[in-house]
């Protein structure tokens, strides 16, 4: 997909929206993202420099980015078992996450994540931004690292009624209703998102890493933006059992 994909969070007693996505916008030129960045830019003078992406305890040096790029026209066919249980693996240079996935409640989400992992499609791909307010979520899955990737297609939410994001959660980032592609988030601490995007999953292993990655903070010293820890998914793998 060619259009950005973030969650966001509204926060009624500071009036400022934090977007998964924020430098992405700024380079497209989307003026509706002016706001945010005024806010969060006023507070980086002050900001503690985060680590560099050498010095991130737990983190090895990451591999070039080397994305496949693949292009499909329109969401692969059903092809998984809704009645059975989905695992995946996140193979990181900071580590390993294990997720359950959700497919009973989120068939087309679980069928196209196995699908996209089995193309070796997340392999050798960065996760592209963190989050340390507001929202708390490490996101992943774009081939470009620009926030504006996806495989082609788009397909429909799934999960939403009285969805909410608590810490472990894996969940779909996207640019509207119905927008899915290959962007997903993981929260590594209770999020206040809407119930707007698509929930697939949780973690069951590797919460650690994914905290770890966290408190490494963004490059910048701000908020939102490009992790430190500089994690690249090495190789995603995803099965029934």
């Amino acid at each position: 997909m060619s259009t950005d994909q973030r969650p966001h969070a509204d926060d009624a007693r500071t009036s400022r929206r934090i977007r998964l996505d924020r430098k992405a916008l700024r380079r497209i030129g989307l003026l509706a993202a002016g706001l945010a960045l005024t806010v969060l830019i006023s507070g980086r003078a002050q900001a503690t420099p985060a680590p560099r992406h050498d010095t991130v305890p737990g983190c090895s040096s990451a591999a070039p980015a080397q994305p496949n790029g693949m292009q499909w026209q329109s969401e692969p066919g059903m092809s998984i078992d809704t009645g059975a249980a989905y695992n995946a693996t996140l193979h990181s240079n900071c580590g390993d996450i294990a997720l359950s996935l959700d497919a009973a409640r989120a068939p087309h989400t679980v069928n196209s994540f196995v699908f996209l992992a089995g193309q070796q499609y997340f392999d050798h791909t960065k996760c592209h931004r963190l989050t340390t307010q507001g929202i708390f979520v490490l996101q992943c899955g774009d081939p470009t690292a620009k926030g504006t990737g996806g495989p082609g297609y788009a397909f429909g939410d799934e999960n939403l009624a009285g969805a909410t994001y608590p810490a472990g959660t894996v969940a779909m980032a996207n640019a509207g209703p119905n927008t899915n592609g290959s962007q997903f988030f993981l929260v590594y601490r209770d999020s206040s998102l809407p119930a707007n995007y698509t929930p697939f999953g949780k973690i069951t292993a590797g919460m650690d890493v994914l905290q770890n990655i966290a408190a490494a903070g963004v490059v910048d010293g701000s908020g939102d933006g490009t992790p430190a820890a500089d994690v690249t998914l090495d190789s995603v793998s995803a099965a029934q059992g």
